[in-house]
């Protein structure tokens, strides 16, 4: 039994044992405590109530299958793996009975042009630096690390042509074997404050000390290059993809509320139509 099991079992048993069922069906608490394990939260209890969430919808699906008549007609991908008759069960019906519209290339053009930022390259900087490390929990070390970061950044404010020198004596980083050079790095490669540091400066700029959780860093941006708009024509099938899959997800949200607002639900709720937006 795992940590997370017991603690899930712990908090139930603590709490008091409300039944759970659809239509009259009850679904075990063991088989719910079972189920929680793949559902984190911060609370053990969320993990329990989002486990028996998923099993009613499960099998509210499974009853709506039965309902129709429905044969299961398992299939297996390239490695083998084979699904069980109650997951294929579950796949008909939805194939069966939950229509998806597919978005079209106006649709697919409005998602573009309205999320633009999605769809822009990174910026690229060419930069270089000098990384005296440091830790924030050995308060004496760290003070110190400061104090000669600054120093450094003094001689080289002089002498700025020292930089590959002093990157080579002074870094903590292995690239002081090319002074100091990081070549080309993209947006959101690097810390958050080390980035916001190189947006900060001029290229050919030699910047003020940047603190990060490796300690303090001297940069030097040698080239920036803004990031650049993707054609439409370059994104339309990713767009296309992103929005077929989230108008799948709605339909079924939507094929769902429907069934829960007609069952009778013991111990758990679920979304009824009214419930739910479209964003």
């Amino acid at each position: 039994m795992t940590s997370a099991s017991c603690s899930v079992r712990s908090v139930v048993a603590g709490a008091a044992r409300v039944s759970v069922s659809v239509n009259g069906i009850a679904i075990a608490h063991d088989l719910i405590s079972r189920e929680a394990q793949n559902h984190p939260a911060a609370k053990p209890i969320d993990a329990w109530q989002a486990a028996a969430r998923a099993l009613a919808v499960r099998e509210l699906l499974l009853q709506e299958a039965r309902r129709l008549g429905l044969s299961p007609a398992p299939i297996a991908d390239d490695e083998g793996r084979r699904e069980t008759d109650e997951e294929a069960l579950v796949r008909g019906l939805i194939e069966t009975e939950v229509a998806t519209p597919t978005p079209d290339e106006a649709s697919c053009r409005r998602y573009y042009e309205h999320n633009t930022a999605r769809f822009t390259s990174a910026d690229i900087f060419e930069c270089a630096h000098i990384l005296i490390a440091a830790r924030r929990d050995q308060p004496e070390a760290f003070a110190a690390a400061g104090e000669r970061a600054a120093a450094i950044l003094a001689q080289l404010r002089e002498a700025p042509g020292q930089f590959e020198a002093l990157a080579a004596t002074h870094s903590d980083c292995p690239s002081r074997a090319s002074g100091g050079n990081l070549g080309q790095i993209t947006t959101g490669a690097t810390t958050p404050e080390f980035e916001r540091g190189l947006l900060e400066m001029q290229t050919g700029e030699i910047g003020p000390v940047v603190e990060s959780r490796y300690g303090f860093h001297i940069i030097r941006l040698e080239r920036r290059i803004a990031g650049a708009l993707l054609p439409f024509e370059v994104v339309h099938a990713r767009i296309a993809a992103y929005l077929g899959e989230r108008s799948q997800r709605l339909a079924i949200a939507q094929y769902v509320a429907r069934l829960a607002s007609k069952a009778k639900l013991t111990g758990v709720e679920l979304p009824t139509p009214g419930d739910l937006r479209v964003h």
